[in-house]
């Protein structure tokens, strides 16, 4: 439990914190609070948020957007020892329910009215799932749900559509997780303006950071089981490309669009960062050229070596090597120049979801916004 309350302590990605009696303010007026809770195989998300209106440069159109208010992160770990016993540790449990009740005081103190709370790959797997769904409910008053890849592929492309370049037809957006890998190939349809999305293909593999690092080597992963970890991840990735469909992916008409910690550290060392701002990093674009050099220092590294570099610390130095891993089969079976970065996804999916279910439902208090 003092990991998880240290965790909460740490300087966040997002700084705009608005603290005091602006969420009671708002729930007043009739305006939603919105939040969004992530289960992962590594980390415990929150983000909660209010609608604001938003006015696109260039053509006039205004919308509604999630503007976050409030912000967490544990990293629980939840995936421990899960490709080794199938099941989730009663350490990593109690870790998890510990973060969801911070996140449940977090709710209650900003007085939100729509919750989304969900859990990934490490819960589709685990026999004892249920165990987390349950306790969260009874421990934290926290409803669960266990989503499907299909469904957390869609959001974490609705979180991230923002960051389409206008001069291009669409993107190819995946989402590195600690249990698994999202792929989805999205086309601009319409006018640049007035464009909506569509998903045109999607693939997902149970396979993530956690669940590589687990499997070669554990905490303290060596170097030299990068070319191991690659070897495992070609066929997989050459079959994701044939499910996507080898040539709908013109790297002339689209680009990548990446969003994890793998991500967001590259850029980090990129911009030659001392800790992370997620202001710099959030919409940076990468040239493939650049991402090879950086990731080649970085994979030649022993864990001391990694843990030494600015942006990666020991949190983190085991976990980017197999991140590297899957983003090299990603560029290598999706070839192209640049690579933009995203500091946004799941949760941003899950809030504008939010924002259009408030849209058409009455404001109700955190008691009744899936909080038992």
């Amino acid at each position: 439990m003092l990991a998880v309350a240290r965790a909460g302590k740490k300087r966040h990605p997002y700084h705009r914190r608005r603290r005091g009696g602006q969420a009671a303010r708002l729930h007043s007026n009739g305006t939603p609070v919105l939040a969004a809770i992530d289960v992962g195989t590594n980390a415990c998300r929150l983000l909660i948020a209010v609608p604001e209106w938003h006015v696109q440069s260039g053509d006039g159109q205004a919308s509604t957007i999630p503007r976050v208010i409030d912000s967490y992160t544990a990293n629980v770990r939840l995936g421990e020892s899960l490709e080794r016993t199938g099941t989730i540790t009663e350490a990593a449990l109690d870790r998890t329910v510990a973060a969801l009740k911070i996140c449940a005081s977090r709710l209650k103190r900003r007085n939100v009215t729509h919750v989304k709370a969900i859990a990934t790959e490490a819960c589709r797997r685990a026999t004892n799932a249920q165990d987390l769904v349950k306790r969260a409910a009874a421990e934290a008053g926290i409803c669960l749900t266990i989503v499907t890849p299909e469904e957390e592929a869609r959001l974490a492309a609705a979180g991230c559509l923002q960051l389409i370049g206008r001069e291009f037809d669409g993107a190819l957006i995946f989402d590195i997780g600690g249990g698994s890998t999202e792929l989805i190939l999205v086309r601009r349809d319409g006018a640049r303006a007035l464009a909506r999305h569509d998903i045109v293909a999607w693939s997902s593999a149970p396979v993530g950071v956690v669940k590589l690092a687990e499997r070669h080597g554990g905490r303290l992963l060596a170097a030299k089981s990068y070319a191991a970890m690659r070897s495992e991840l070609a066929d997989i990735f050459a079959s994701m490309k044939r499910e996507l469909g080898p040539d709908l992916f013109d790297a002339k008409r689209y680009h990548l669009l990446g969003t994890s910690g793998t991500l967001t550290t590259l850029a980090g060392i990129q911009l030659g960062l001392k800790r992370y701002e997620r202001s710099r990093i959030d919409g940076q674009w990468l040239k493939r050229d650049d991402i090879l050099r950086i990731t080649h220092d970085i994979v030649t590294r022993d864990f001391p070596e990694r843990a030494a570099i600015p942006c990666i610390g020991t949190d983190r130095a085991d976990l980017i090597l197999p991140g590297c891993a899957i983003l090299a089969a990603i560029m290598e079976n999706w070839p192209c120049a640049t690579l933009r970065v995203a500091d946004r996804g799941l949760r941003e999916g899950l809030l504008i979801a939010l924002l259009r279910e408030s849209e058409a439902a009455p404001v109700l208090s955190a008691a009744g916004a899936g909080m038992g």
